[in-house]
C-alpha cells in the first residue's frame, strides 16, 4: 500500500511515505500498553485534561496550516478544513470539561446490598479512519478514548498520510506523552496482526461497508470489541406542510458540501407528487449555483473528489443508474480539467430494480423520489439496507417528530441537512454500522464497566 498526498485539484503527488516495519508497529503497541498501564496506576487525569486543551489551542492557533493539509491531501475547500479544524477544537474542549463528570461511578439499584459501576480504561485502541475529514474523523475517536486513559494507533487512508502525520504532531506538541497517539503506515496485512495482538482491545472503523466487514471480522474473530459507521444512503422527507423559503435556503449545500463526500449528508430525496416538479425545478436551480474550481480560493464551492478512483466510481454508478432506466434531470456532463472533478448530477425515476436504488454515491449526486403520501414517503425512506441520518421537513416541528420517529435510522435532523456536534451523538444501524461516537455514549464505547458490589450481611 503506497502512502502518498495526489492533490486532487492538479493530480500533482505531493509527497510520498515509506510503509511502517514491523519493528515499528511493536514499538507503538508497546509504548501505548506501557503508557495505558501507567495511568491505570496513576490516573493523571488532570494532566490529560490539560493536554487536550492544549490540543485544542494549538488547532487554533494554526488553524490555516491544518486546514490546508486536509485539502491538499482530499481536496476539500479550504473554507469547510478550516470548518472542521474547528469542529475538532471544540470537541477537544468538549471532552476535556465533561470527563470528570463522565467518569463518575454510577450508583445501582438493588435492595441486596451496596452497587455501583466505575468506568475505567481498557487497553490499546486500534482506529482505522477514512479520508473524507482526516481530522475530525480521528478527533471524535481520540479525544475521549484520551480522557478515559485509552491509548491510540492510527492506521489512516493511504490518501491521507500527511493528515495523519500532522495530527500525531499535534498531540505531541500540546504535550502528550510518548505511546498516547501514534499514526502508523500500516499494510492491510499488518491491520490484521495488529487487530489480532493481545494488547490490542478494541477497535473503531469509519469506512465502507466491504472495509467495515472485513475489519469486524478480524475484530470478531480476535474477540476485541468494535464500533462501525460504514456509510448511508440517508433520505430527506418533505413534508405536506414545509416551509418552502427555508427549503431554498438550505439547498444545495445539504448534498454538494465537501463535494457529496459526507456519509450523513442528504442524497434520496422524497417529494409529495404535487410538490414534485416546483421541488425539482429548485434543486436545479440551485446545483446551477455551483463553482468548481481551485478548493483553496474563496469563491469556489464545488471541491474536486478525493481520488481518481473516487471519481471513477462515481461516473459509474451514475451510467449504472441511466443505463438501467434513470434520467438525468441535470448534470452528467464532462468537466475539462485534471483535477478530479464530477458535475453536480440529479437523477429522477429510480425504480426499485435499478441497481442504484440501494447503493450510496459518495459525490455530487442526488436522487430525487416522487410518492403519493406520507406513508409511502417513509416506507421508501425506511427501503434500504443503510440506517445512518436523515431529515424530515416540516413547518410543524410535532408533525416532523412523528415522522422521523417512524424512519429506520441512527440519526434525524429537522428542518436541517446534517449536523455534528461534541454534544451529539453519531451513528447508525443496519448496514450504517454499530456503536456511537461523541457525547457520553461516544466516551463509553471502549469502556470497562466494572461492577462494585457488596451484599448485605
Amino acid at each position: 500500500m503506497a502512502y502518498k498526498t495526489t492533490y486532487p485539484y492538479s493530480g500533482q503527488v505531493l509527497k510520498s511515505y515509506d510503509n511502517v516495519t514491523d519493528q515499528d508497529i511493536e514499538k507503538a503497541l508497546a509504548d501505548g500498553h506501557a503508557l495505558y498501564k501507567a495511568w491505570r496506576e496513576n490516573d493523571q487525569l488532570q494532566e490529560r485534561k490539560a493536554i487536550l486543551h492544549k490540543v485544542a489551542d494549538l488547532l487554533r492557533r494554526d488553524r490555516d496550516k491544518y486546514a490546508e493539509v486536509m485539502t491538499k491531501d482530499m481536496g476539500k475547500l479550504f473554507v469547510e478544513a478550516q470548518g472542521e479544524v474547528d469542529l475538532c477544537a471544540a470537541i477537544a474542549d468538549y471532552y476535556a470539561d465533561k470527563a470528570e463528570e463522565f467518569l463518575k461511578p454510577q450508583p445501582l439499584e438493588t435492595d441486596t446490598g451496596d452497587a455501583y459501576y466505575i468506568k475505567q480504561a481498557t487497553g490499546v485502541l486500534l482506529a482505522v479512519e477514512p479520508w473524507n475529514f482526516p481530522f475530525y474523523q480521528v478527533m471524535r475517536v481520540f479525544a475521549p478514548n484520551f480522557m478515559v486513559g485509552n491509548t491510540m494507533v492510527l492506521k489512516h487512508a493511504s490518501i491521507c498520510p500527511g493528515s495523519g502525520q500532522a495530527f500525531e504532531d499535534l498531540v505531541n506538541e500540546a504535550g502528550a506523552p510518548k505511546g498516547a497517539f501514534k499514526n502508523i503506515f500500516a499494510t492491510y496485512s499488518q491491520v490484521s496482526d495488529i487487530i489480532a495482538d493481545p494488547r490490542i482491545t478494541g477497535v473503531c472503523l469509519t469506512g465502507s461497508e466491504r472495509g467495515g466487514a472485513s475489519i469486524a471480522a478480524e475484530a470478531g474473530k480476535n474477540l476485541k470489541k468494535s464500533s462501525m459507521e460504514l456509510g448511508g444512503n440517508d433520505a430527506f422527507i418533505i413534508l405536506d406542510d414545509a416551509d418552502w423559503n427555508q427549503l431554498k435556503a438550505l439547498l444545495p449545500d445539504v448534498r454538494l458540501y465537501n463535494a457529496g463526500q459526507v456519509c450523513t449528508s442528504s442524497k434520496r430525496f422524497i417529494v409529495l407528487e404535487k410538490d414534485y416538479d416546483k421541488f425539482l425545478d429548485m434543486l436545479v436551480e440551485a446545483f446551477k449555483t455551483a463553482k468548481w474550481g481551485d478548493p483553496m480560493v474563496a469563491d469556489t464551492t464545488l471541491a474536486p473528489l478525493s481520488s481518481a478512483s473516487a471519481k471513477e466510481d462515481v461516473l459509474r454508478q451514475i451510467k449504472l443508474a441511466v443505463d438501467n432506466g434513470a434520467n438525468v434531470a441535470f448534470g452528467n456532463e464532462a468537466i475539462d480539467h485534471p483535477g478530479y472533478f464530477v458535475m453536480p448530477t440529479i437523477l429522477t425515476d429510480i425504480s426499485k430494480d435499478n441497481p442504484i436504488y440501494n447503493q450510496e454515491i459518495f459525490g455530487p449526486v442526488a436522487s430525487v423520489y416522487k410518492v403519493a403520501n406520507e406513508e409511502e414517503a417513509i416506507a421508501l425512506a425506511n427501503d434500504s439496507s443503510y440506517g445512518l441520518g436523515g431529515t424530515v421537513f416540516s413547518s410543524n416541528p410535532e408533525h416532523a417528530e412523528r415522522v422521523a420517529a417512524k424512519v429506520e435510522t441512527g440519526m434525524s435532523f429537522i428542518n436541517d441537512g446534517w449536523a455534528s456536534l461534541p454534544e451529539l451523538p453519531f451513528g447508525g444501524i443496519k448496514n450504517s454500522g454499530y456503536g456511537r461516537e461523541l457525547s457520553q455514549l461516544g466516551f463509553d464505547t471502549f469502556t470497562n464497566e466494572h461492577l462494585i458490589y457488596t451484599p448485605k450481611k
